[in-house]
């Protein structure tokens, strides 16, 4: 999910599209909290570990 959040900020980035800048922004965000929560040993949607 980082690595789709990074690919679609360059995108957005390069064609000055701000919906995929903002989506990338997104999951760039969301999969940091997750990949922070599964790092700390919570259980993430029933796995131990997300990455």
């Amino acid at each position: 999910m980082i690595i789709l959040g990074i690919i679609l900020l360059v995108i957005g980035f390069v064609a000055k599209i701000a919906i995929l800048w903002t989506i990338g922004v997104i999951l760039l965000i969301i999969g940091a909290v997750l990949w922070v929560l599964g790092s700390m040993g919570h259980a993430v949607r029933g796995r131990r570990h997300y990455w």
